[in-house]
């Protein structure tokens, strides 16, 4: 509806990639809604879809809603600090590493999202000190591959068998892997 009435400023930069050009277009609009209603907050919109020149196949659709003002000389550096969080949030080690710790923990009832929070962050602090300080830890973790992996792997083992302590559990694992305890 906006665009239709010319509200929608948009800009277009053609990139070369290395194997070929896309087509970033930016849109925007400056003060819009968020919501239907009298005391909704007005935010601004951008958007950026990259469009292979050769293909036209949408690459990357995304949009943000921001309170920074959006101009011509702003909508690129704004959309790549959003392109830059939504990197880092999807790239968190704590969110896909086999820790769970999904970024809407926040919104459990009373205490135990922050308990969960903590609990999570502890064991990604206890294991990244066994990572640095503890040999066989190191060799486990290696042969594996990643932490989810390792962390399957624990869950696999421990349904069966109790153990009296961490070095007994690498030991087992390290058996298992066919590599020598250290």
């Amino acid at each position: 509806m906006l665009a239709k009435i010319g509200a929608v400023a948009q800009i277009s930069d053609r990139r070369w990639t290395g194997q070929g050009y896309e087509v970033w277009t930016y849109r925007s609009v400056n003060q819009v809604p968020l919501r239907a209603g009298p005391k909704a907050w007005a935010v601004n919109w951008c958007a950026l879809t990259v469009v292979s020149e050769t293909t036209g196949e949408v690459l990357y659709p995304k949009a943000w809603a921001t309170d920074h003002a959006l101009a011509e000389h702003t909508i690129r550096a704004l959309v790549s600090a959003g392109r830059g969080r939504c990197k880092i949030e999807n790239e968190n080690v704590l969110k896909n590493q086999g820790y769970h710790l999904e970024h809407n923990y926040g919104h459990g009832k009373q205490y135990l999202a922050p308990v969960v929070v903590q609990l999570s962050l502890l064991a990604f602090l206890l294991h990244t000190v066994r990572q640095r300080c503890d040999e066989q830890y190191r060799r486990v973790c290696a042969a594996l591959g990643t932490r989810k992996t390792f962390f399957d792997a624990i869950r696999a083992v421990t349904r069966y068998h109790y153990f009296r302590g961490w070095e007994q559990l690498l030991d087992v694992m390290l058996a298992g892997l066919q590599l020598t305890p250290g």
